[in-house]
This record gives structure tokens, C-alpha cells and sequence, in this order.
């Protein structure tokens, strides 16, 4: 089944309908997508990383989860095919696909499904429109870098902090210096290495196009990324797509943020899920590139507007009394897109 999930499409597999070999698999997957190709002209890729992705779904038999989900990003341009991050925007899509095919049962009204991560090990649970039983992708909740609207779907995250560097904080500090840049070093569901645009010879408004042809700057930050990755338990993060890069500076449309996210060597639309659940936790720490810059909104429910290229994307946070986050819920949408046999 092809599906938009979130910002982001890609094809959702049954675990059972793919090769079991590893090998097998990703060179069925690069065939399908029609990697190592620019266009991905000979596969079902839309010419970017944010189309080239993959979910493997199956039911799962670890205690209170419904479903178990690895996510797989087919590399555009390179024959390889990684498991080395989440993302959150095709979880948007991974209640919808377990109940179209028969992975569990949808409840009349709203279908709560627990899902669990394989890439991280860690567990998020989807809440889904499900009037008479059944999935329906029509809805009224918008989502920037998405037109028109769709049926909301709710996801919270459980314990994501360190769910691939081991620590909310790998370096053990809320900063690092590297090559004479301040940076954090975060990881609250997706590996980024935050600093500030102007930092780095950027000023944070720029768009998708103009980031993409910032050569210099791509190789500067670039630079940093290769040394934060042992720093984060990562190794060499050379052919890596973690951890991302997030260039923060003040909001400038009223939200608490404004990101312009690399994923990891090209700019990113909007900002991922997890990436963004990352930025807005590390707005929280004193002294660190993202909290010099954030509007942080009062209470200990807070909701933070995370401005990128596409719009905004809200994180809505839980806090303790000392000011540490506790848990994390977001809006997201997804919609079937085609259901058929594909040929690789």
C-alpha cells in the first residue's frame, strides 16, 4: 500500500510479503523505489528523500502493542537502504495500514493502536478515526506542508529520550563546541545536532531552494555532523542519514521556533516528526542554541510552534516541576494512496 504519512510517502509492507533475507530485501526495495537514480525514474520514488521511504509492519507479539514498525529510508541516489533512524511522519500511517489489513480490530468511533518502533525500541500510541469500524482518511485537521485536510490522527511517544544514542544528552552536555560552533547534541526520538543559522553563515528564513544551493554552508555544517556522530554513540555517520542537522533561530510567524532542518545532506520541506520533537525539547535546556532563540509559552502543558520552510508544526510538551520534559503528543495526518501488487 502507497500512503502519505505526515510530510512524507512511501510504500507500507507487511513484514510476511518481503524477502526475509536483509540483502533480498533492500534490493527489492531499491528496485521498487528506483534507487541508485536521481529521478528514481524506474521506480515508484519521487525523486527525494521524503518519498522514498518504507514501513514493515506485523503484528506484534511483545506485551500491550498491537503492531511492531521498522522503518527503512531507501537512499535516492546511493544503492542502500537504511534502518538507522525512526520517523515519525510515516508512523502518522501505520494505524491506518495494520487496520486495512486485518492486523487488528477498529473500534466504532476512535481505534487507539500501540505501536512499538523497531528502530529504537521505543513505543508510541496512535489514536485513529474509525466511525463504524472502520478507517476513514476524510477529516478537518490541516497540517502544514499538506494541502487541503484529513482525518486527525494523535500520536504520543513514550520514553523517546536516547532512543538511539543511549541519552537525551549522548555528550552528557546541554553544549558542545565543534570547530568553534556551539551545538547540541540531542536525542528525544531522532539524532540532531542543533546550532544556530547564524552560527554557521545562514540566517534561518532561508527556503528549501536556497539552502540546497548553499554549497559552502552544506559542507561547513556537513563538517560538524561527521564529528558529532562517535560524540552521539553513532560511529562514523559518513553514510548515515543520522543525525539530522537543525538550524534554529528566532520564531518570525509567531510560534516559539523557526528550523530549517537538513536530513541529513539535503534541505528538508518542512522538519520531521521526531525532529522536531527533538528541537522543542532542547528549547527547555538553559544555556544551549535553541533555548537562546525560543518564545517558550507558560504552563507545564506547553504547546510550541516549530516554524520551518512549509509552515509550522506543533509539539505539544508535559513538564515536571523542575522544567524537564515528561511527554510528548503530536498532530499528524496520513491517506491511502494506492493498494495493488508492485513490480521489482
Amino acid at each position: 500500500m502507497w500512503m502519505r504519512g505526515g510530510t512524507s510517502k512511501g510504500g507500507y509492507f507487511l513484514k510476511d510479503d518481503l524477502p526475509g533475507d536483509r540483502a533480498a530485501r533492500d534490493g527489492f526495495l531499491l528496485r521498487a523505489m528506483g534507487s541508485p537514480d536521481a529521478q528514481q525514474i524506474d521506480g515508484m520514488g519521487g525523486a527525494d528523500p521524503l518519498t522514498s521511504k518504507v514501513a514493515v509492519v506485523s503484528k506484534s507479539r511483545r506485551p500491550g502493542v498491537d503492531v511492531d514498525y521498522l522503518f527503512l529510508q531507501v537512499f535516492v541516489d546511493k544503492p542502500l537502504v537504511s534502518d538507522q533512524q525512526n520517523c515519525g511522519n510515516i508512523l502518522a500511517g501505520i494505524a491506518p495500514f495494520a487496520i486495512e489489513r486485518g492486523l487488528l480490530t477498529a473500534q466504532d468511533g476512535s481505534t487507539y493502536v500501540t505501536i512499538f518502533m523497531e528502530n529504537t525500541g521505543q513505543t508510541a500510541v496512535a489514536s485513529v478515526v474509525t466511525p463504524g469500524g472502520g478507517v476513514t482518511y476524510a477529516g478537518d485537521a490541516r497540517i502544514d506542508g499538506v494541502p487541503g485536510t484529513a482525518a486527525p490522527i494523535l500520536l504520543a511517544f513514550r520514553d523517546t529520550a536516547g532512543s538511539s544514542c543511549g541519552a537525551l544528552l549522548p555528550s552528557g552536555n546541554s553544549v558542545d563546541r565543534i570547530n568553534g560552533v556551539a551545538v547540541t547534541l540531542i536525542d528525544n526520538g531522532m539524532p540532531c545536532v542543533i546550532m544556530r543559522a547564524g552560527d554557521v553563515g545562514a540566517n534561518g528564513y532561508e527556503s528549501r531552494a536556497d539552502l540546497d544551493a548553499a554549497t559552502d554552508l552544506k559542507a561547513r555544517i556537513e563538517a560538524i555532523r561527521l564529528i558529532a556522530g562517535p560524540m552521539m554513540n553513532l560511529g562514523d555517520v559518513t553514510d548515515k542519514s543520522v543525525p539530522k542537522l537543525m538550524l534554529v533561530a528566532p520564531p518570525c510567524r509567531g510560534g516559539a521556533i523557526t528550523v530549517r532542518s537538513f536530513i541529513p545532506h539535503r534541505a528538508h520541506a518542512s522538519i520531521g516528526v521526531l525532529g522536531a520533537v527533538s528541537v522543542a525539547t532542547a528549547c527547555f535546556l538553559p544555556g544551549s542554541p535553541a533555548a537562546a532563540v525560543a518564545i517558550i509559552p507558560d504552563g507545564l502543558q506547553k504547546t510550541l510552534s516549530v516554524e520551518h520552510p512549509s509552515g509550522e508544526t506543533s509539539c505539544v510538551m508535559d513538564l515536571d516541576a523542575s522544567g524537564a520534559v515528561t511527554g510528548v503528543a503530536m498532530l499528524r495526518t496520513a491517506r491511502k494512496l494506492m493498494d495493488g501488487v508492485i513490480f521489482a
